[in-house]
């Protein structure tokens, strides 16, 4: 099972308060671990505010407001951004050809001056899990998973994105129910 370019929709039942009623990317997935960022929980900080705190000026307006997110419980005094286009970029994570992960400051000095890449979600933090706690977790029901659609990520308002991402799977959120069992 690889889950690289899924979305992890949390069960209603997940009591783990970093994760309840979250929407997670997984940008890789291997036979180490899993490694994702939430995109649907932002913080009280927009990306104006986070450049400023880093000492990088920023010209793109439009981008300015936009929120930075929680994107999970590891490393949360680091900055992440999921773009596209890939572009090059000292430290990403290639997800596939369209969408990446970085970690490096380039690409945050790139967007202050340029507003590029277009398509940006910054969170402080990620989601990790070692090898096969993830799939773990998912034995247990405390996940459900889908092709992940890019439009969701850029697109969609983030208190949509579950909702979202739970129409992929032709569910509605609130017929779930918050006792797992196993058949």
């Amino acid at each position: 099972m690889n889950l690289t370019h899924h979305f992890l929709i949390a069960m209603p039942a997940m009591e783990d308060p970093n994760f309840s009623r979250t929407l997670v990317y997984v940008a890789e997935h291997n036979d180490e671990g899993a490694l994702g960022v939430v995109i649907n929980r932002p913080i009280d900080l927009t990306i104006e505010g986070l450049f400023e705190r880093v000492d990088i000026p920023i010209d793109a307006g439009e981008l300015a407001e936009q929120p930075v997110y929680f994107g999970g419980p590891v490393q949360t005094d680091r900055g992440f951004v999921l773009h596209r286009p890939v572009g090059e970029w000292q430290s990403s994570l290639r997800v596939n050809d369209e969408i990446a992960l970085t970690s490096s400051k380039d690409i945050l000095q790139a967007m202050g001056v340029s507003g590029e890449p277009g398509e940006v979600l910054i969170t402080l933090g990620y989601s990790g899990w070692n090898a096969g706690q993830l799939e773990e977790e998912l034995a247990q029901n405390a996940w459900l998973t889908v092709p992940a659609e890019s439009q969701i990520i850029f697109s969609v308002p983030p208190e949509e994105r579950l909702t979202a991402a739970m129409q992929l799977l032709g569910i509605d959120f609130t017929n779930l129910s918050d006792v797992a069992g196993h058949a």
